[in-house]
């Protein structure tokens, strides 16, 4: 049994880190997220990115509506419905579904903002992609949103055909951010109640750990980029106060899974990170942990790259690195059998 991290414990020697001038860091604190506060202003940060991202939703409806199906999954308790989108590739290469859960930090985005970000996966790795649209906070606090993950994923793994899932051993989940905290604490909620568990996940930049002051925390990483790029440490917890507002809850492994005492028997994993965010080092301690437990993982830092990379267009250098990393991840049964079949 593994011992939860706590702060204070003695970290790895760190990796490589690529040199970062004066100059550079510069030019990326351009790209800082604007100061606001979130806990009074996220409704306004939600209608903005509906608003961003709508010249983009609406003419790939019109040339081609049959690219993203809407449905919905009742809840578990029976209360409400949960939306869900399908988004087909311009060309299926790959015969795996990744089951998506957004970033936002719990609190905003949804299936509307993430949507550019939703086709451009499924281009780019030629796989059918679904889209969760999980309940919010601070409207719906912990546990809400991680349930209606967890729904949506145990009735695709279970009963895939609403979704035109033809076989289930090839849903893999994947989320960003607090989308990559999701998809961690539903795998593990799904080995824990004895439900079929995924294959693999893909965690893109999670949350994994509860405290991102740079005072207390463990990791350098929240003392070196937690001020002046996309994500800051007082934004993450703002986050928190709205996501899970009783302080205690916290340190519960269903909204920090490096917390958890066991991570055994969980799917391959894939864990990147970025190299300028503060969430870097947590992440990277959470692939480490899940090794260490027995699991296949593979850890991957995307150099010069900062939190959210992933919402950036195609031409983006560390878009292609973080895709160049997951197609590999998700061919690599493919290649492995390869020369079985050959034989």
């Amino acid at each position: 049994m593994r011992k939860p991290v706590e702060p204070g414990r003695e970290q790895d020697p760190p990796q490589r880190r690529s040199p970062v001038n004066r100059f550079w860091k510069a030019v990326l604190g351009l790209f800082a997220a604007p100061r606001v506060n979130m806990r009074e202003d996220y409704e306004k940060v939600r209608r903005l990115q509906r608003q961003l991202a709508a010249p983009f939703i609406a003419p790939a409806r019109v040339i081609a509506p049959a690219r993203a199906v809407d449905y919905e999954v009742p809840s578990e308790n029976g209360t409400h419905t949960i939306p869900v989108r399908v988004f087909h590739p311009k060309e299926q290469l790959r015969d795996e579904v990744l089951v998506f859960f957004h970033g936002g930090g719990w609190v905003i985005g949804d299936v509307d903002s993430y949507s550019p970000t939703c086709i451009r996966m499924a281009d780019l790795t030629g796989c059918v992609v679904v889209a969760v649209d999980y309940q919010l906070a601070p409207e719906y606090p912990f546990p809400a949103g991680l349930q209606d993950c967890y729904q949506v994923a145990r009735q695709l793994l279970e009963d895939p055909r609403p979704a035109g899932i033809a076989d289930p051993t090839k849903i893999v989940l994947i989320g960003d951010s607090a989308g990559g905290n999701l998809a961690a604490v539903t795998s593990l909620l799904l080995r824990e109640h004895g439900h079929r568990q995924p294959t693999r996940q893909i965690l893109l930049y999670p949350v994994t750990q509860w405290d991102h002051n740079p005072e207390t925390s463990p990791f350098d990483s929240v003392r070196e980029h937690g001020e002046g790029y996309r994500l800051t440490n007082t934004e993450v917890q703002d986050y928190f106060e709205l996501y899970t507002p009783d302080q205690d809850r916290r340190r519960d492994w269903k909204v920090a899974p490096l917390m958890a005492s066991d991570v055994s028997n969980q799917p391959k994993t894939l864990v990147i990170t970025a190299e300028l965010d503060l969430l870097r080092d947590e992440g990277e301690a959470y692939g480490r942990a899940l090794e260490e437990a027995g699991n296949t993982v593979r850890i991957h830092r995307v150099d010069g790259a900062l939190h959210g990379f992933i919402a950036l267009p195609r031409i983006s250098r560390a878009v292609r690195d973080a895709y160049d990393a997951i197609i590999a991840f998700l061919d690599e049964e493919r290649d492995e059998a390869a020369p079985e079949a050959r034989a």
